[in-house]
C-alpha cells in the first residue's frame, strides 16, 4: 500500500509498505480520508532523528472496516468510522473514569499512543487499529468525518471543560481561525448561548469565522484588548480559547479574561502568559480565573463530535490533497495558506 511517511527531520515521502497485519483485538481500516494537523508539523520539523524507522503519518482518520480481529466482538466487515486518536490501557483510573486523554500509562506527560505520532497512523490506505478505538459515523461523508478525530474533538474537549464559564448572555473569545479554531466557533453556536468573538492577523480567517458563525472578527493589532475589554464593558471575556499559543495570544488572553473566566491553552506554540501571584490590577491575571492546558479529547467527546456533524452542526471547511500531494499539503500549513482543514484522500 501507499503511505505518506515521515522520514527524518523535515522530510517526508509517500512510501510503498506492506498492508499491516492486525491482532485477535485489532481492525483493519480501510482508509477513506485522513486529516493533516499542527501535531504532524510538529513531528515532521524536529530537528533531530526520533526514531530509526519511517513512521507513517495521520492522527485524524475516517474509514471503513476491512477485517476484524479474532476476538472483536461488535464489529462488522464495512461499518464506516473514525479513529479515536489516544490508545490507552483502559484500565487504569483515569480510562475508567471517562479521561482516557490522561491515561495514567502514559506518565507525567500524559501524551498516551497516538496512531501518526508514536504509532503507525492512518496517511495510508490501510490503517491497523484497536477495535476499543472505533467510532461509527453512519453515512457521514469521510472527509468531513476525518477532521471530527481531532480538529472537533480537541475543540469540543477545551470548551466543555470551560461550561461553567459559558452562560447566557456572556462572551467567549476564539483565537486563532484555523482548522480548530473555525470548528470551535461552530461548537459554541450549538451548545452554548455566549456571544462569539474571533480574533485572527488575517481578515480571510475572520470571514471564515463569520461564515461559522462568530458574532463579531477582529484583526489582531496593538489596540485588540483594549478593543476586547471595551465590547465587555471593560469586564473582559467570559471564556478565551487560544489556538494558536504563541506569546502574542497568551498575553491577549491575561489581559482580557474576566474575573471567575476562563483561559484554556489548546494551540502549543510554547507561548508564556505570565500569570504571577500578585494584585489583580491592570493587565495582571484577575481573581477567580482559571489556566489550562488542554489536550485532545474523551471518546465521549468524539461521540458529542460526530453527534454534531450528524445533527448539521459542524461543518468541516477542507481543502481536499490526494495522497501523493501531502508533501506540499503539509508546506501550505506550514506557511499559513491553508483555509481550514487539509485532508487527504488515499
Amino acid at each position: 500500500m501507499r503511505a505518506l511517511q515521515w522520514t527524518g527531520p523535515e522530510t517526508v515521502a509517500v512510501n510503498e509498505i506492506p498492508v499491516p497485519d492486525i491482532g485477535p483485538g485489532d481492525l483493519l481500516i480501510k482508509v477513506g480520508a485522513a486529516g493533516i494537523c499542527h501535531s504532524d508539523l510538529t513531528l515532521v520539523n524536529f530537528p533531530y532523528k526520533i526514531r530509526e524507522d519511517p513512521l507513517t503519518l495521520g492522527h485524524e482518520v475516517a474509514g471503513t472496516i476491512a477485517a476484524v480481529g479474532a476476538d472483536v466482538v461488535g464489529r462488522e466487515v464495512g461499518e464506516r468510522g473514525v479513529v479515536y486518536l489516544f490508545w490507552t490501557c483502559g484500565i487504569c483510573r483515569e480510562c475508567v473514569s471517562g479521561n482516557e486523554n490522561v491515561c495514567l500509562a502514559a506518565g507525567r506527560v500524559a501524551m498516551p499512543p497516538c496512531p501518526g505520532l508514536t504509532e503507525e497512523g492512518g496517511m495510508a490506505e490501510y490503517v491497523r487499529i484497536p477495535a476499543s478505538t472505533f467510532v461509527p459515523i453512519g453515512d457521514l461523508d469521510f472527509l468531513q468525518a476525518a477532521p471530527v478525530a481531532d480538529a472537533a474533538l480537541t475543540a469540543y474537549h477545551a470548551i466543555r471543560g470551560a461550561k461553567e464559564a459559558l452562560r447566557p448572555g456572556g462572551t467567549a473569545l476564539a483565537i486563532g481561525i484555523g482548522g480548530l479554531g473555525h470548528v470551535a466557533v461552530q461548537i459554541l453556536r450549538a451548545i452554548s448561548g455566549v456571544r462569539v468573538i474571533a480574533v485572527d492577523i488575517a481578515q480571510e480567517k475572520l470571514d471564515l469565522a463569520a461564515e461559522c458563525g462568530a458574532d463579531l472578527g477582529i484583526l489582531s493589532g496593538d489596540d485588540t484588548a483594549q478593543q476586547l475589554l471595551d465590547l465587555t464593558g471593560g469586564r473582559g471575556v467570559d471564556a478565551v480559547f487560544d489556538f494558536v499559543g504563541v506569546d502574542a495570544t497568551a498575553k491577549l488572553a491575561v489581559e482580557t479574561v474576566a474575573p471567575n473566566g476562563a483561559y484554556r491553552m489548546v494551540g502549543i506554540g510554547g507561548g508564556v502568559p505570565e500569570i504571577t501571584a500578585g494584585p489583580a490590577g491592570g493587565p495582571a491575571w484577575p481573581w477567580g480565573a482559571t489556566v489550562r492546558k488542554s489536550l485532545g479529547g474523551t471518546r465521549s467527546d468524539l461521540y458529542a463530535c460526530v453527534a454534531l456533524a450528524q445533527a448539521g452542526k459542524l461543518h468541516m471547511e477542507i481543502e481536499r490533497f490526494d495522497l501523493e500531494d501531502g508533501p506540499e499539503a503539509l508546506q501550505r500549513l506550514d506557511k499559513g495558506q491553508i483555509r481550514g482543514r487539509a485532508v487527504l484522500v488515499p
